[in-house]
């Protein structure tokens, strides 16, 4: 058990988050409304953002699990991961050059953003089976999201100051503040993704082969994974009901800046409480570990599912800044818990040989999936013109994974990903 490498491997969440809670979470979503959307109607403005994490999460699904499949047969995980960071951070850059009315190409920019956000999670996520014993996974998958939380919470603490204070700090508008904060993100990744990249290396592949061999093995293992999965039936099942209550989560952390602001809340206390939901993950998340630990990941991970039922209901119903707070705080107790242990379960049933491509096909299919979420949403605000209708709509996403994860045996799934068929 190498602690240097698990650590570097942590650290690649604490660079990576900086993307979850400012672009996707925190600043973006507001920029876009109020600076590059802002000659549209808000409640179109919130759908065409909706409609823009879609086609993200589409594109996402669509290369990852052909991507997994090559990294899994070059035993390229590492290189992969690079690409896509990198790629990343390349698009927080460009996001820089964005302004008023430049909602399209601005959607543009976070698409390529999200590829190399969701895209690199592919292969890190793959990654935590090679580096931490199955004994203590749990508690080192919750240690990576908070160490996430950690990092991102640290330089979204940054940005507000910028936005708050930019015409202290010298900047000609708040828009040029908010300009460089995107750089800042693109910054921030890229030098906290350098452990991981100097300090855990692929094995490499026994025998090196051409590029097209592996792009054309990625196909066939891709199509064999959706033919074999069959013989998985419970981490099938975990699938159908991750699918669901995962897409609820992923909204929820997407859509909520724009909906507290289509219903009246202040830019600002937006952001504080996006930054109370950040620091208050950091201990929660680790406490998750512990309690998945202690009575079990399945327990563990109802009891954050069923806080967020009681966070779309307090939503429908919010009204003011200090409402927002109150579910900052709930949502920060179970975001990261829930989000680690769900990786940690599903890195279970997997066999362990094929985790990238395995990792790969959770992407498509959860990418696929969490795009119906943002989707929902924008649909629903379209017809109604009411964004409390489009949150209260994401009920049916929790509801529904719940009880689909009462169907799912954990322990007779580790057996089926055993090639000894030993949990």
């Amino acid at each position: 058990m190498n602690r240097k490498i698990m650590r570097s491997w942590m650290m690649y969440d604490w660079a990576n988050s900086a993307f979850a809670t400012t672009m996707i979470a925190a600043v973006l979503p507001i920029f876009y409304l109020s600076v590059a959307a802002s000659n549209l109607p808000e409640h179109q403005a919130s759908s065409y953002w909706g409609f823009t994490q879609t086609i993200a999460m589409i594109i996402v699904a669509v290369i990852s699990p052909i991507l997994g499949a090559i990294a899994d047969s070059s035993r390229s995980k590492v290189r992969f991961l690079r690409v896509f960071a990198y790629t990343g951070v390349l698009a927080c850059l460009l996001m820089a050059f964005t302004g008023t009315g430049d909602y399209i190409l601005l959607s543009c920019c976070f698409i390529l953003g999200v590829v190399g956000f969701s895209g690199g999670n592919t292969f890190y996520d793959s990654i935590l089976a090679d580096v931490a014993p199955i004994e203590i996974r749990d508690e080192v998958s919750a240690k990576g999201y908070m160490f996430g939380y950690i990092g991102g919470g640290v330089l979204l603490a940054i940005n507000i100051v910028m936005l708050e204070m930019w015409e202290s700090l010298g900047f000609p508008s708040k828009t040029v503040a908010t300009q460089v904060v995107f750089v800042t993100v693109a910054v921030w990744w890229f030098l906290f993704s350098l452990p991981i990249f100097r300090n855990i290396k692929d094995l490499g592949a026994v025998q090196k082969k051409p590029v097209g061999f592996y792009a054309k093995d990625g196909f066939r293992r891709v199509f064999t994974t959706f033919r074999q999965i069959k013989q998985y039936p419970e981490l099938l099942k975990y699938l159908f009901a991750f699918w669901f209550f995962n897409d609820g989560i992923s909204t929820i952390i997407s859509m909520a800046t724009i909906y507290g602001k289509t219903i009246g809340i202040e830019t600002s206390h937006l952001i504080i409480a996006l930054l109370i939901t950040q620091f208050v993950g950091i201990p929660f998340t680790y406490l998750f570990g512990k309690i998945a630990s202690k009575m079990g990941s399945k327990k563990s991970l109802y009891i954050s599912l069923c806080v967020y039922v009681l966070v779309v209901f307090l939503g429908y119903f919010m009204t003011s800044a200090l409402h927002f707070y109150a579910l900052a705080f709930i949502v920060g107790m179970v975001q990261g818990g829930s989000q680690s242990i769900a990786r940690s379960i599903y890195s279970r049933l997997v066999p362990k040989e094929r985790t990238s491509e395995f990792f790969g096909f959770l992407s498509l299919s959860d990418k696929v999936s969490a795009s119906l979420g943002p989707a929902l949403f924008g649909i629903v605000s379209l017809l109604t013109g009411s964004t409390r209708q489009a949150i209260l709509s994401l009920l049916v996403f929790f509801i529904v994974g719940i009880f689909l994860l009462t169907r799912v045996n954990i322990a007779k799934g580790m057996r089926e990903a055993s090639p000894s068929g030993e949990a």
